[in-house]
């Protein structure tokens, strides 16, 4: 009798996830559109900011770095203390400790505060995005694993289309502190989704974060890895200097930069699902594909960009490759760890994020040493050392998850 309610248990909680799978892939994907908004909210922000804090702009930008890097840091250490909690409930309390983040962030009097509270939108950031990683695989049936990851991922290539405007929109309407006040309502929307429409998602075993640092030991988890460092870094040595590259090799104005890193937005979106139906069947030959295409079009901008036409193509083109970064080289470290899944997602984010404000460090100095269009060389080197790093290293014979 014991058995039979057990087995009843079970498949009552097994229909449970299933009608709420692919609403709660949704709210995650919002979830993950949040934070990275949150994250690069300062990007449109930093002179209204600077001049209320009473700092330069170029301190205004170490509200930035300061969340890439506690992100980098804090995802590991959260993935194994919270490891034995509902993942339901972690989600809702993580995305609880970015609302009061960008809250503060809104309040904030001066630039210590503001340092404070974008620490916090850091600690949050770094966890849902971790767990969020390895949530597809638990709320839709196996076949659908793949679009359900793309999904999730979609909400980092939209922030990029779309959060970072909007927010730079709203500071120009209603100021910048209104900016935070809006991402904050729109966590607080994500808290009571996640809490609705996620079914209850027990912590799949304890992980402690010796095992955690372990998963280094794993030789597809490390290549993946050293794919993702190179590939991010480079990306960002390059991206975080375009609009000065463009208006000085395009001769691009203020609304034509605009329109640009537009196209590149729209073909990222795209790029993140196209990519994520690849890197299901073949994380390497995806990787390699854009691994190749990235270098070829970062490094060709300074030398045919001169045209607006080729620069908005090679934009786009750029756009598509980098959209597809991110759900590949998840897949590929999911599919290379499918017992630790949380483990090698926090370590995923942890690199990507440090990769991020790697990336804008070296960039910036080849740019101050070099001239501008050095950035481009920077990216264009990283994209190539992936590149072998791809074609060399250890990888898992497919992205089944």
């Amino acid at each position: 009798m014991v058995q039979v309610e057990e087995f009843e248990d079970r498949s009552a909680a097994k229909e449970s996830s299933a009608s709420r799978g692919w609403p709660g892939v949704v709210a995650v994907a919002i979830g993950t559109f949040t934070v990275v908004t949150s994250e690069m909210l300062p990007v449109g922000l930093l002179t209204p900011m600077g001049g209320a804090l009473k700092v330069s702009e170029g301190v205004a930008g170490l509200t930035l770095t300061i969340t890439g890097l506690v992100a980098a840091v804090s995802s590991p250490l959260l993935t194994s203390a919270l490891g034995r909690f509902d993942r339901r409930v972690v989600l809702c309390a993580l995305m609880t400790v970015l609302l009061i983040g960008n809250l503060g962030a809104a309040w904030a009097p001066n630039f210590g505060v503001m340092i404070a509270a974008r620490v916090l939108v850091g600690i949050g950031m770094g966890g849902v995005w971790a767990i969020a990683a390895g949530i597809a695989v638990r709320l839709v049936p196996p076949k659908s694993v793949g679009p359900a990851t793309s999904l999730v991922f979609s909400g980092i290539a939209v922030a990029s289309v779309l959060g970072i405007p909007a927010g730079a929109y709203i500071g120009a309407l209603a100021g910048w502190r209104a900016a935070f006040v809006a991402v904050g309502g729109l966590a607080l929307l994500v808290i009571l989704a996640m809490a609705v429409l996620l079914p209850k998602l027990p912590a799949e075993g304890s992980v402690q974060l010796g095992g955690v640092m372990k998963l280094f030991g794993n030789p597809q988890v490390r290549t993946g890895l050293i794919v993702v460092a190179c590939l991010v870094t480079g990306h960002f040595a390059a991206y975080t200097y375009v609009r000065p590259v463009l208006e000085d090799v395009s001769g691009a104005g203020a609304g034509m930069i605009g329109t640009l890193l537009l196209v590149y937005g729209i073909a990222g979106v795209a790029g993140n699902f196209i990519s994520g139906a690849g890197a299901g069947r073949s994380p390497r030959k995806t990787l390699l594909v854009i691994t190749v295409v990235m270098a070829v079009t970062v490094l060709l901008l300074p030398f045919v960009g001169g045209s607006l036409w080729v620069a908005g193509a090679l934009m786009a083109v750029w756009g598509l490759t980098y959209g597809g970064v991110s759900v590949s080289t998840q897949t590929w470290i999911l599919a290379s760890s499918p017992d630790a899944r949380e483990g090698a997602s926090s370590l995923f984010v942890g690199v990507f994020n440090g990769a991020i404000a790697l990336g804008a460090l070296l960039g910036g100095q080849a740019a101050d040493a070099s001239g501008i269009t050095s950035a481009m060389w920077v990216g264009g080197g990283f994209a190539l050392a992936a590149l072998v790093a791809t074609a060399v290293g250890r990888a898992p014979a497919s992205g089944r998850l």
